[in-house]
This record gives structure tokens, sequence and C-alpha cells, in this order.
């Protein structure tokens, strides 16, 4: 089984702000903007809009958004016909993962960018100044994962999953195009469905305590030794952790029985 870790949500040149960390636990990777068809009004938590909150959170973007990975049909205001979990990719990112040997039972970890929310007077803000890092500062944190049941990249398989944006004309167009559907159950834990959102924990936070969200816990399972990319680590010294500047979205990490278990601990 192939680990990889990708990076999915709102960030400074999408979306423009962090997704959210609620008081309960739950994180919700907001989607990029894009011109699909999904709208964020009829997306929900607990029966707010997403389009609520982000007017809360001082969004500044367009209504329109691109939901993938599609992990919770929960969110959605309206119900989906034969549904099912999947995540899609095209030109760049493809290509690297298609370069890598993806394949049936690997396995997706997303993460993102996240901050601490509470509600005051019925809106929603970012806790500031409690003097708890993991309160008061942006994190990068792993979110949800989806193992890989089925790999399409036939336009006309990606169309019978309509509701899902690679499954639009343009995006069908290009030869690159692929959308992983998710495997029913979770080989590493069959109790477990093979795609979900996960609840915070500090133990899924990347974010190296005192830093800057992008710089992470030293980890040989994700270190440069130990990655499927050619990528240096930029953290300023040995002790300030792990740091892979640029954009990049997916990183696959080298097969190894310390990998699954990390990653297993992850999602249980």
């Amino acid at each position: 089984m192939k680990v990889i870790l990708s990076r999915k949500g709102f960030d400074s040149s999408n979306g423009g702000i962090v997704s959210p960390i609620f008081e309960d636990g739950t994180m919700i990777s907001f989607p990029i903007p894009s011109h699909d068809k999904d709208i964020y009004s009829e997306l929900q938590y607990k029966g707010v809009p997403y389009s609520d909150i982000l007017e809360d959170l001082h969004y500044r973007g367009g209504e329109h958004c691109h939901v993938d990975p599609d992990l919770d049909m929960g969110r959605r205001v309206r119900a989906i016909e034969n549904w099912v979990p999947a995540f899609g990719q095209i030109d760049a990112a493809a290509q690297y993962l298609k370069n890598i040997g993806i394949s049936e039972g690997d396995l997706f970890l997303f993460f993102g960018n996240f901050h601490r929310v509470e509600k005051c007077d019925g809106h929603y803000k970012y806790v500031r100044r409690t003097g708890d890092f993991y309160q008061d500062r942006d994190l990068q944190v792993i979110w949800g994962y989806l193992q890989v049941g089925e790999i399409i990249d036939n336009p006309a398989e990606q169309e019978k999953h309509w509701w899902h944006p690679h499954a639009c004309e343009e995006r069908r167009g290009n030869r690159t195009n692929v959308i992983f559907k998710a495997a029913e159950r979770l080989s590493l834990a069959p109790g477990k469905p093979g795609a979900g959102v996960l609840q915070f924990d500090k133990k899924r936070v990347l974010t190296l305590e005192g830093c800057n969200k992008a710089t992470w816990v030293r980890n040989t399972v994700y270190d440069p030794d130990h990655i499927l990319s050619n990528r240096r680590n930029s953290a300023r010294g040995p002790e300030e952790g792990i740091y892979y500047a640029g954009i990049w979205q997916e990183l696959g990490l080298i097969e190894s029985y310390e990998c699954v278990k990390w990653a297993e601990s992850m999602v249980l």
C-alpha cells in the first residue's frame, strides 16, 4: 500500500482564509472557489450553510466551488442518488500519481490549513490569544482519507459520476483526467468505510508546535529520504522540522511497514 499526502482546501491563493475546526472537533475543509456548478449555500454544517460560515469568517470570493475530494454526502443539502465518495485529479498532479504507480488499495490522506473557531453572538470567529498553540495558530491537519477502490480514466465511465466536478465535459476532454473511486471498506479497519472525514486530534496535526503552519513535525515516513519526489527539506535547521517549499498537491510516500502503521494511526 502506498500512502499519498494530498493537500486540499482553502489556502492563501484559493479562498484566502483557513478552514475551521469547530468546538466539537469537526473539521470542514472548505472546497476551493471555482467555476463548477456546486455552490457553498448548498453545503452545510449542522444545518448552517457554508456560505453563512464563510461570511462570518470574512471570505470575499465567489459562490461556486470545487467539491473535491467529495467524501461526505451528509454535508449536501440535497441527496444524490447512487452517490459514492471520490477524488479527481488532472494535468501535472494526475501525471505525478500515474508516474509513482498509483493503484487500487493505495491510500490518500488529505490535509489542509485549519484554525479553531468559536461562536459568539450567533456568529463564528477565529479563536485568538488564548495562549494555546493549537487554539491560536493556523495549523496543517490531516482531515480526511480515501482508499482507492477503482481508478476511472475512461471518459464514458467518468460521466456516470455526473455529480463529481471531474466528470464535467471540459475535464473529461483532458486525457490526464482521472477519478479515484473509494473502496467500499478500509482495508486497515474493515469496520470503517473506504473514505471519510476525520475529527480533530493533535495526532493528526502535521505542524510542528511553535512554527508556521507549513513546517511539520519531523517523521521518517515523510522525510526527504522516504518520499517519491525530488524535494529537499527547506526548514531552517535540524530542530525546525520538515518544510517542503513551493506549490504542490500530492506527495507519495515510499512503501514500508512503518508508513502503513503511521497511516493507520492517522485514520483510526
